[in-house]
């Protein structure tokens, strides 16, 4: 399944071109990444686990992750490469402990190159972005990592089937839609896709920016081989 951006071709070279690789990937920049790397820690995350950061565009949580982690440890893929090395160029206070090697260009939730070794993954803010049959992918791509220990990842809920199929005020205040972005969906919609594809979920009910909300998602039982 191939993913297509919501931006255009040239939307990240003129923005970035412009020093915006922080707006970009939606502003709030300190509040966002400091929820992003609590979320990590309370579900477990040490210094000695593999991250896999999807989506993590100029690496609002790899500035921090990146540190914590021991060298090595952190991989990053993102729709484009550009945001990624924009990221390691202007927020990393030691690029050395990142090689940019581990900075993947990846559109399609396909994750090539990444390696066996992941512990725990991270995709944070993307979903809202991409139509709501975009989750079932990672559930795809991700079992193939036999360590995986954590899948972490946020969408915007709707209440239930009527709601969905309006425009909808999310509690920060975000109007979240069915067929436009930001796209919000039914959780019943989103446990289904991931029983469909082996995978359990608990909801974290954190109070996290502009109303997104995570699931902690792992292996089904009768599915972890």
């Amino acid at each position: 399944m191939a993913v297509v951006t919501p931006y255009g071709a040239d939307f990240y070279a003129r923005e970035l071109a412009r020093g915006r690789h922080r707006e970009i990937v939606g502003g709030r920049w300190e509040e966002t990444g400091e929820a992003q790397m609590a979320a990590l820690l309370d579900w477990g995350l040490r210094p000695d686990h593999v991250l896999l950061d999807i989506g993590a565009g100029s690496l609002r949580l790899g500035c921090r992750a990146v540190p914590y982690l021991a060298p090595g440890h952190y991989w990053a893929t993102d729709a484009s490469r550009a945001m990624l090395l924009a990221g390691h160029a202007n927020e990393l206070e030691d690029p050395a402990r990142l090689d940019p090697a581990q900075l993947i260009e990846d559109a399609d939730f396909a994750l090539p190159g990444v390696p066996d070794t992941i512990t725990h993954a991270l995709c944070f803010a993307v979903f809202p972005h991409l139509p709501p049959e975009t989750p079932r992918r990672p559930f795809e791509t991700l079992r193939r990592f036999p360590r995986l220990e954590a899948y972490l990842f946020t969408v915007f809920l709707a209440p239930d089937a009527e709601t969905a199929a309006t425009p909808y005020r999310q509690r920060d205040g975000v109007v979240t839609h069915a067929a436009r972005p930001p796209y919000h969906m039914l959780e019943s919609d989103l446990r289904a896709m991931a029983a469909q594809t082996g995978w359990a979920l608990t909801r974290d009910d954190r109070k996290l920016p502009r109303g997104q909300v995570l699931f902690h998602a792992i292996r089904s039982p009768e599915r972890s081989g």
